[in-house]
């Protein structure tokens, strides 16, 4: 096992989990929760969710850029002599971890302030404000990993 294997591990585990989180989150467990539960049921399971979710989003968060600049430098000289792709990498992480940003510290709270109110138009409107900004970082996320697997660091 090469030094680089350990960083390597860490990157691809943390953006499986953020990205692999996201896709569940909006192709699976979207769509089922509209079927089964009705509208207060529903929110109150988003909140939970987004809870136990974005705890594991913050260790992607603080680990992607770790193992990535570790990377950076056991392979390039740095960020100016890394390739395009890996810069393109970097930069789209910062608009993810933006817009998690966003969500974490605007939307969701005003979701669990409808949610403990029952005030469940409030809580439907931020939740699919929610919702198009992780459909957002989705796409963001998707075409990352597509970077990645199609220009490999090795």
């Amino acid at each position: 096992m090469t030094p680089f294997a350990i960083p390597y591990t860490l990157h691809v585990l943390a953006a499986l989990i953020w990205v692999g989180g996201m896709f569940f989150a909006w192709m699976i467990l979207r769509p089922a929760a509209m079927t089964a539960l009705e509208g207060p049921a529903r929110l109150t399971l988003w909140v939970e969710v987004f809870r136990r979710f974005f705890v594991w989003v913050w260790i992607a968060v603080l680990i992607l850029p770790i193992s990535g600049v570790g990377m950076l430098h056991m392979r390039y000289a740095g960020f100016d002599a890394a390739p395009r792709y890996v810069q393109v990498m970097m930069g789209l992480y910062v608009v993810m971890t933006a817009l998690f940003i966003r969500i974490q510290s605007l939307q969701l709270p005003q979701l669990r302030r409808a949610v403990e109110a029952a005030d469940w138009p409030s809580g439907a409107a931020t939740l699919g404000k929610i919702r198009r900004l992780v459909g957002i970082n989705l796409i963001i996320g998707l075409v990352l990993v597509a970077i990645a697997a199609a220009r490999p660091m090795f």
